[in-house]
């Protein structure tokens, strides 16, 4: 039974939890519609005096906005795509084949993430160059397909792991193939895993800023966090127009992830197994 202290400790610390995570989300929301003035005022307040949407006129008016905006929609659509695709089967093939080398495969899988991203910009760069693919969205495709691969593919097997192989060996003695017993069987029980890879994928294409500024040159080529930079110049940075340009940028994750929620649910649901 547990103590009435640690439950009132534990919502406590909920709550910290949500304000810390919460208050510069709701900070740059509230910048977003303060007028110039208050922004930069001595005295900033938690409210907005006066709201204003003059900021995310600014940000929406700024040239390269539309061309941003579709560069990333075209960059993580294919990131997520390819990244699950290939993830999905090779998951399968690391939780339920054996084969020689496994272990080092797995090993090399947690390896490749501990690698520093600024060691191998330069290596990138120039592999990318020889290859004919820097200022190019397919060259930014393939580099955050490999460095999010890895941590599909690990996540995706930790889903599968806890999958009884039973399920699929009763399918196989009920008539169905191989490629049935996945697709009647397997996949369905692994759609909290895909949903959950789909955000990190998601989450990480969308935001990501370095490899895409390093690699990416021309503006009619930059993503959302490349044109989100421009808003800082030498003259200073013009806080109105980022932060409703950041918020606007902040969008199209929340509605992935609301339209997504209720599968992560559905697919727990349908993965239990009633004895």
């Amino acid at each position: 039974m547990k103590r009435p202290n640690s439950s009132i400790f534990s919502n406590i610390s909920g709550l910290f939890a949500i304000v810390l995570m919460g208050f510069p989300v709701y900070w740059m929301v509230s910048t977003s519609f303060k007028p110039k003035g208050d922004i930069l005022s001595t005295n900033p307040t938690l409210f907005p005096r006066s709201f204003s949407l003059s900021n995310y006129t600014e940000a929406i008016t700024k040239e390269g906005f539309t061309q941003a905006l579709w560069n990333s929609v075209i960059v993580v659509f294919f990131t997520v795509l390819i990244s699950l695709f290939v993830a999905l089967f090779a998951s399968i093939a690391v939780a339920r084949m054996k084969f020689k080398g496994k272990r080092i495969y797995v090993a090399s899988i947690l390896l490749v993430q501990m690698l520093p991203l600024s060691a191998l910009l330069i290596p990138l760069y120039l592999l990318l160059s020889r290859l004919n693919l820097t200022d190019k969205l397919a060259g930014v495709i393939l580099t955050y397909i490999a460095f999010i691969l890895p941590f599909v593919v690990w996540t995706l097997r930790g889903f599968l792991i806890n999958i009884p192989v039973e399920l699929e060996e009763a399918a196989l003695v009920d008539g169905c193939t191989k490629p049935q017993a996945y697709r009647l069987v397997l996949f369905p029980l692994m759609a909290p895993g895909l949903v959950a890879t789909a955000i990190f994928a998601f989450i990480q294409a969308w935001n990501e800023f370095l490899l895409a500024y390093i690699l990416l040159s021309s503006q009619d080529k930059a993503t959302m966090p490349i044109w989100l930079a421009g808003f800082t110049n030498r003259f200073g940075t013009d806080w109105g127009p980022l932060m409703a340009a950041s918020t606007l940028t902040a969008i199209p994750v929340v509605i992935f992830f609301s339209l997504i929620q209720d599968k992560i649910a559905t697919g727990v649901t349908a993965g239990a197994v009633k004895g």
